[in-house]
């Protein structure tokens, strides 16, 4: 089994609960590299899930490709792998694209005798770029990027 996590292939029908409208990550970058070569997913049926430049549909595919909709509510990383694995979560965990407060962080801080870097939303990526890796060793608190739609 092959999951490309986060992938987005198209938007799904609760989009616009999420602020999602007209997502499709997959096919957008397929377009702005003039076409995906992809020749081993090609050849699965990666352009059987949605029509994607570069990677045409194979209608004798070897594999059966597709994409989830999901049954669950939410739209975070851990609501996606829970329901992988059969577990359906009937409302959304709690997100905070605006840091997590302090009721939620605190008591993190208290059990880890750590402080907290960067309790905003940022990539990870763009965390370390920000606050260096250097800064978070000589401090010795943990770095939370709260992330687009973070979760604790």
């Amino acid at each position: 089994m092959i999951v490309l996590d986060a992938v987005g292939a198209g938007a799904l029908p609760d989009a616009s609960d999420y602020g999602d409208e007209g997502s499709d990550t997959l096919g957008n970058v397929a377009k702005a590299v003039g076409g995906l070569d992809l020749p081993n997913l090609e050849a699965l049926g990666l352009g059987n899930v949605e029509p994607l430049e570069g990677c045409p549909a194979q209608p004798g595919a070897p594999a059966v490709a597709g994409r989830l909709l999901e049954r669950s509510k939410g739209k975070d990383t851990t609501t996606g792998h829970w329901e992988l694995m059969g577990v359906v979560t009937p409302q959304p965990m709690p997100t905070y694209p605006h840091g997590f407060p302090h009721d939620v962080i605190d008591p993190f801080m208290h059990r880890t005798g750590r402080g907290v870097l960067g309790n905003k939303a940022a990539s990870g990526t763009e965390i370390i770029q920000e606050l260096g890796e250097g800064k978070r060793s000589r401090s010795r608190s943990c770095m939370r990027d709260a992330g687009r739609r973070a979760r604790f």
